[in-house]
């Protein structure tokens, strides 16, 4: 208990899923949370239960492609408590399930690289400036194994998420003299509602289903605390010289 205590964190996409399993760690940790996300009623109930035991977090609705509303959101945060310490990128879409890349349909390219590069840019570009501010900061990236490895997405979603790691090592060499860390988690396959297809009777998913299994050497999907734990690390003091680095959550996926 208490890793966090002081800090104030924000993290989208904290409706469902992965981001929801942060903001209740996060806050159970310590930290004044500032949940993020396009999912209104969901984030409310993340948010409502986490006062409900005792923690501290407000809502903020956020399309993480907008710039005006990554700088609204940021200025709330500060508004409400004082500072900012803490970034977790989290918010993302699949986008069209496919591995080649002649099927991908250009729009939804653009549309997969806005929301999964593009928002977390500028979420950095916002964060950053009030972290400095306050002597530093942690910036936690959400990519994916797809990042490292190809048939783990649609060619969008890897190039995207590859993005990210390219991104956040540049911000972990201009930053660190400010003591603003940035580091990524690569998950392997998580049980999130992202992930849900899997489990359903459609033949494609079955046999994606097993493709995924044959490759996780653990023999099973994570859970959402597998990423919340690691993003705990990465947010809290106790990483403090650990900046541009990549941390896979994958169950193995990354040793086979």
């Amino acid at each position: 208990m208490g890793r966090l205590t002081g800090k104030v964190a924000i993290i989208t996409g904290a409706g469902s899923g992965m981001g929801a399993e942060q903001a209740r760690l996060f806050a159970k940790e310590g930290a004044k949370v500032v949940g993020a996300d396009m999912n209104v009623a969901g984030l409310q109930a993340v948010v409502d239960e986490i006062k409900a035991n005792g923690g501290d977090a407000i809502a903020v609705k956020l399309n993480i492609s907008s710039s005006e509303e990554w700088i609204s959101a940021i200025q709330t945060a500060v508004d409400t408590f004082g500072k900012l310490n803490v970034l977790v990128n989290t918010a993302g879409i699949v986008g069209p399930f496919t591995f080649k890349a002649v099927d991908h349909d250009p729009d939804e390219w653009d549309k997969v690289m806005a929301i999964n590069l593009k928002g977390a840019f500028l979420g950095c570009k916002y964060a950053i400036p009030e972290m400095i501010k306050d002597g530093g900061g942690s910036i936690v990236t959400v990519s994916s194994i797809g990042a490292l490895i190809g048939g783990q997405g649609g060619t969008g979603y890897g190039a995207a998420k590859a993005g990210l790691i390219g991104m956040s090592r540049n911000i972990a060499v201009d930053y660190g003299k400010d003591n603003v860390r940035s580091n990524v988690i690569c998950p392997g396959q998580i049980r999130t509602p992202m992930s849900a297809f899997l489990e359903t009777e459609d033949e494609q998913a079955k046999a994606a289903k097993q493709y995924y299994l044959g490759k996780t050497p653990m023999g099973h999907f994570g859970d959402p605390i597998d990423i919340a734990y690691a993003a705990l690390f990465l947010a809290s003091d106790e990483s403090k010289f650990i900046t541009g680095t990549e941390l896979p959550v994958d169950g193995g996926v990354m040793a086979n």
